[in-house]
Formats: structure tokens, sequence, C-alpha cells
């Protein structure tokens, strides 16, 4: 039996990829088989800003933590039983597990499944505190639920011309999407984006499909902000002087907007030149340049574990946000995971239909495995890329 080669976290700042044991179809640490999951060969597998704050040192992962949550596969063998995906199928693999047969699950919850977690609601393939789960930053990896989680792309030569649009729908579009559209952005919107990270730029080519007039990206990092420019963005640089309603209104006459989304989470920064972290920054400022009775998204990760936090406070998760203000003016806000299939059927077609191309806008940049070490460096520096894991070398340039 082969090994598997997995990126695992190490240490603050430091990840490195190592030899783990082949997948089983059996469930994690309860020794019992797994009749209903598949393991997947992996074509694609991407880098996230949720993984960072892990490697960051910024929640509660310990070492050896296995990584990677944004997983696209090849099928190659399946519990007894899965009735509907077969041997050989090209998936995308939701990050969020879920069982199919819960309340949650029943209602389109998908991110708080009540089965696949015994600490609590929702799981991820590996991430702290979510089920226990082997990452998927790996060349193999065991998919639970199979016949539920997993969305096969119907014409393999037709995904793999597209696989580096296609590995995102595993987590950052849908992510992205998600955030646009909780906020409400429609037909002609204005829409404030805080973040020109990956999900920052997935929610920003979101907004255009979703028909947006304007869609504003607001970040302290140039490099990101010309990325977002390079597909027809605004940009508001947050290192520059300056109240964020003012610089709003320099673009579309008013200093609000129709939808705001933070895309930024709980290490958000303080704005101006040389700003320290502030972690209630972002949401304040939405919800001040948010139009009365509008709607805020927030796909940015929140913790209930921060040990790096700026105080006690911020290391539970506890932070100042003026809810006073988001009372007084109507709004409504909506956190948590993205609930991906409630979404990724519907990008899968956008993206195999030419009517969206996200790997364009968030700059998928392919990588191998073993260089994966150096792309966490590079992430953490800044880097205006989505760097996409190649393990078995199937992308091609």
């Amino acid at each position: 039996m082969p090994g598997n080669r997995c990126v695992v976290y190490v240490e603050p700042g430091k990840v490195s990829v190592e030899t783990i044991d082949y997948p089983k179809l059996e469930l994690p640490e309860q020794n019992r088989k797994c009749d209903h999951g598949v393991i997947l060969k992996i074509v694609a597998t991407n880098i996230c800003g949720s993984d960072q704050h892990m490697v960051r040192g910024r929640t509660t992962a310990p070492k050896g933590q296995t990584l990677g949550h944004e997983i696209t596969g090849e099928v190659i063998e399946l519990g007894r039983d899965v009735e509907f995906i077969k041997k050989g199928d090209l998936v995308s693999v939701p990050f969020n597990i879920a069982c199919g047969r819960c309340r949650m699950c029943k209602a389109g919850h998908t991110g708080v499944c009540l089965n696949v977690n015994p600490a609590r609601p929702g799981a991820a393939y590996g991430y702290v505190d979510m089920g226990g789960w082997v990452g998927g930053q790996a060349e193999y990896v065991l998919v639970p639920y199979a016949d539920w989680n997993l969305l096969k792309f119907p014409d393999r030569d037709q995904a793999m011309a597209k696989i580096k649009d296609l590995t995102m729908l595993s987590d950052i579009f849908p992510t992205g999407y998600h955030g646009a559209f909780t906020a409400g952005v429609t037909t002609g919107s204005t829409v404030y984006i805080a973040g020109g990270g990956p999900v920052g730029l997935a929610c920003a080519a979101s907004a255009q499909l979703l028909g947006a007039a304007v869609v504003i990206v607001g970040d302290m990092n140039r490099e990101r902000l010309a990325q977002a420019r390079s597909f027809g963005c605004e940009t508001i640089d947050l290192t520059q002087s300056g109240e964020l309603p003012d610089m709003i209104e320099q673009i579309v006459g008013e200093p609000e907007v129709d939808a705001a989304v933070d895309c930024v989470g709980f290490e958000a920064r303080g704005h101006g030149a040389g700003a320290g972290e502030a972690p209630a920054t972002v949401l304040n400022s939405v919800m001040g340049i948010t139009r009365a009775a509008g709607r805020v998204g927030i796909p940015g990760l929140y913790v209930t574990g921060d040990p790096g936090g700026i105080d006690e406070h911020a290391k539970i998760g506890q932070l100042g946000i003026r809810i006073g203000l988001g009372w007084a003016k109507s709004l409504s806000f909506t956190t948590g995971q993205c609930p991906v299939m409630r979404y990724h059927r519907q990008l899968m077609n956008a993206i195999l239909h030419d009517k969206v191309q996200i790997a364009k806008a968030v700059n998928s940049t392919v990588i191998s495995l073993e260089e994966a070490p150096q792309g966490y460096v590079d992430f953490d520096k800044g880097a205006a890329k989505k760097f996409v894991l190649n393990p078995h070398g199937m992308i091609t340039a």
C-alpha cells in the first residue's frame, strides 16, 4: 500500500510535507468502517487563508495537524454503500463535511451538520476542532457520505481543461458568492468588500456575476488591490489617511453602499499607515458604510480560541463590535461557514459555460505539493495569488 504525502502544521510559521498513512475507508477515531465513503486521488488542492490562521499560530491547532480542506479529485476506491458515485469520476469536495441525514443537512445548513464532529456542529477536512478528519493538501484523502457530499463534473476532459477554475468550487468561490448573496447583492447594487485576499477577490467576482453596478475592494496590500482592478473592481487603499465613508463617496457619489462583505475576519487591522491589529475594525467599518436596512455578509473567519489575540477578550473571540449602530440602522448579518452545497452546482455551470473566470480573478498559481511550505511563506507575505497544489502533476500549464 502506498504512503500519502501530506502538508502538516509543525509550529507557528512552519509547515512540512510528511508521509502519513494511506487513507482507509474508516471513520476517524471510531474504529468502524466508512462504507458510505470513497478514497480520492487528489487532482488539485488549495492553500486557504483559513489554513494560514492555523499556521500563524492563531488557533489552538496542535503540532502535526494535517492541513487542507479545498479538494478536487478522482474517485479510486468505493465503500460498499456508495451507489451513485463511480470509480474514475472527477469530483469537487465541499469543505464542509455533512452527513445528509441530520436536521441541519435536511434544511440545507450543511456547514453545521450535527453528526460529523463530536465537539460542535460542523466539520471540515484538516482543520482544528473540526472533527479530526485528515486534511486534503495531500496525495489521497477519504471523503465520507460520498453520494451526498461529492459534486461530479459531467465531462472529464471539459473539467480538466478548466480545472484551475473548478478547484475553487470546494471553498472560496462558494464562500465569496455566499458573502455577496447574503449581503443582498443584485442587479445594480453598489458593494464594498473588505479584504482583497482570495476570498475577497472571489466575492468581488461573485458580486459582478450577481449584477452589481459597482464593486469596491478595500485592502492595505497594493498588489492585491491591483489584482482586484485587473477584472474591473474599484479599490480603496486603506493605508491612506481619510475616512472610509469619504472614500466611498468619491467612487459612488454618496458615503454608503447597498451591501458590504467582511472577507477579512478576526486578524483585521486598523485603517491608516502603520495601523496595528484591531479585530473589530472591519465589522464596525462595514456597519458604518452600509445603507439603512442593508445587509452585511460575513464569510471572514472568526474563532472562539485565539492564543495570539491582542487582549483577553480577543483570545476568546469577544470583540468590541458596535452592535448598537447595527441595531439603529436595522442591518442584517449573515455569519458562519458557507454551506457550499447550496451553491456549487450553479457555480460549476457558470464556469463550464464561460460566465465567470474565477481562476483569473484570484490569480490561480499552480505549484507542486513539495512546494507547499514556500507557498505558505509567500501567501503570508501577502502574495496576490491563490496557490493550487498539484500533487500528482495532473494539472498542465
